[in-house]
């Protein structure tokens, strides 16, 4: 399957008159962490996989516009990546629009929240002391 992630409920819509226009149906579902996953079958005509990229480079290009152009003071809240910490009390962690576009810019969404996770890992469990050091009762390596 071959898997497009559209941020706004009128760019998605767009997307799905935009396949339906070439016979096709997409698969919807909501994604984890925003917006909505189209999901497509994989074995596309080459000509209709190029404009389905071309369209879908297109929304995104827009809806870069529409998180550029809203109000990054934190706010606006573009994403929200849920986290469980050691009590196992379920969280969400948001993340300003500013942050989270450079994410998805660089990682996919599952690397997005394992990061996530491990900072907030990280902050209810601190580990005390310098970041390098030997693990505890271990001596030098030995030569076998």
């Amino acid at each position: 399957m071959n898997e497009y992630i559209l941020f706004d409920p009128n760019l998605r819509d767009r997307f799905l008159e935009f396949i339906a226009d070439r016979g096709l149906s997409g698969e919807v579902r909501p994604d984890p962490i925003a917006g909505f996953v189209v999901a497509l079958p994989d074995d596309l005509a080459d000509d209709i996989e190029e404009a389905v990229e071309d369209e879908y480079a297109a929304l995104m290009e827009e809806q870069q516009g529409l998180v550029e152009s809203a109000d990054d003071d934190g706010v606006k809240t573009l994403m929200s990546v849920s986290v469980t910490p050691p009590d196992g009390q379920p969280r969400d962690v948001r993340l300003p629009a500013r942050y989270a576009r450079r994410l998805f810019a660089h990682f996919s969404v599952e690397e997005i929240h394992e990061i996530v996770s491990a900072i907030a890992q990280s902050a209810m469990n601190p580990v005390e002391g310098p970041m390098c050091r030997k693990p505890s009762g271990s001596g030098p390596p030995s030569a076998a």
